[in-house]
């Protein structure tokens, strides 16, 4: 169709639907140069936006985590070790802070340990949920590979430990500045080949999300190649499965996430920090390029604003491509990983017990 062509249809349309139904300011104006830019094969062009909070279905403590600005760190570029390590603890400490009263909320216990040499937590909720006597989860925390040290690695796993009832190991992997690729791998394995040893490993699964979650796919990938046993099920929680920048949200969440807010801030400078020179489409640091078959059951979580929605759509399909069975569930409006942020929203309390219930499907007792 000529362009003069598609110019007009986009005016007549515009028309047309005006008179079924009131159209804002400027819309049929909008219509046909939006109708122009994306006349040809190729990029579609959009105009810039403005997207308010969801209201429909969305809780209002969700609904106050999606209207937040963007936190202060989102542009971050640390020239040095010592400034990636002044803004790792800033980052830290409020975190670190908050611990004591979310294990009292949660109804959890935290015991610092160390497994195979590796720094860890074993954090017990207070009620063992039925069934759950016998089985173990390891926590791969977030955190774009820098952040989260010590106890601020614990959020996630105390709301797993108190919302599903689970015993939980979380692992305090060895991160950048000082320990770039493979230190953090090598310590989440270590952990798992110790736990295998004393555990059934149909009896256990490994979660995380973000950082975590492409840490549980990598684990997998690296126990399937060195003939380690497999956990019963995994949770792989908006997985930075590509840190390549590769996938549709990183250009259609870009400056709408909240929370990374985009991939050429600190996001991309911590990826490239932790890969040291190595090619970032290596399966160890985007496991996406890895071979999915044989994987345990999985379930991934992610947001309608999540810059990493592709991330995890992609590899939802991969999984179900490979024939493993895989749920995925995505949220209305939320960015980032927001479905962990707050303990007391509702939609925290799903998505934990989501996963919860499908460790019970998938976990031997």
């Amino acid at each position: 169709m000529h362009l003069t062509t598609r110019l007009v249809a986009a005016w007549i349309a515009a028309a047309a639907l005006g008179g079924c139904a009131q159209q804002p300011a400027g819309y049929a104006e909008k219509a046909a140069a939006q109708a122009a830019a994306n006349a040809q094969p190729g990029p579609r062009r959009s105009p810039a936006q403005v997207s308010p909070p969801p209201t429909a279905e969305v809780s209002p403590q969700m609904q106050a985590l999606i209207a937040a600005p963007y936190p202060p760190h989102f542009n971050a570029a640390p020239a040095s070790a010592a400034e990636w390590k002044e803004l790792v603890e800033r980052r830290a400490a409020p975190v670190i802070a908050a611990i004591p009263a979310l294990k009292e909320k949660l109804g959890v216990d935290v015991q610092p340990t160390r497994i195979a040499g590796v720094n860890a937590f074993v954090v017990t909720p207070r009620t063992i949920a039925p069934g759950n006597e016998r089985r173990l989860l390891m926590h791969v925390h977030g955190g774009g590979y820098v952040f989260g040290p010590r106890e601020a690695a614990l959020p996630e796993a105390l709301l797993l430990a108190g919302i599903g009832g689970y015993k939980v190991v979380s692992v305090d992997y060895r991160m950048p500045p000082d320990f770039p690729y493979p230190a953090a791998m090598d310590d989440a394995m270590a952990v798992w080949k110790e736990l295998v040893r004393t555990h059934p490993p149909r009896s256990m699964a490994v979660f995380g999300t973000s950082t975590g979650g492409a840490m549980t796919l990598a684990l997998v990938l690296r126990a399937k190649a060195e003939g380690v046993p497999l956990p019963g099920a995994i949770a792989p929680g908006t997985p930075w499965s590509d840190i390549a920048k590769v996938g549709d949200t990183y250009q259609t969440a870009e400056w709408i996430d909240n929370i990374l807010v985009t991939w050429d801030g600190w996001l991309g400078r911590a990826a490239l920090l932790y890969a040291n020179g190595r090619d970032l489409k290596d399966p160890q640091l985007s496991p996406i390029y890895g071979d999915f078959s044989g994987f345990p059951p999985a379930i991934l979580t992610s947001g309608t604003r999540d810059l990493f929605l592709s991330n995890t759509v992609r590899t939802h399909r991969k999984l179900r491509r490979a024939g493993v069975v895989a749920d995925l569930n995505v949220y209305e409006g939320q960015s980032h990983a927001q479905y962990g942020s707050n303990p007391d929203a509702p939609e925290t309390r799903e998505a934990f017990t989501d996963i919860a219930r499908f460790f019970d499907r998938h976990l031997a007792r």
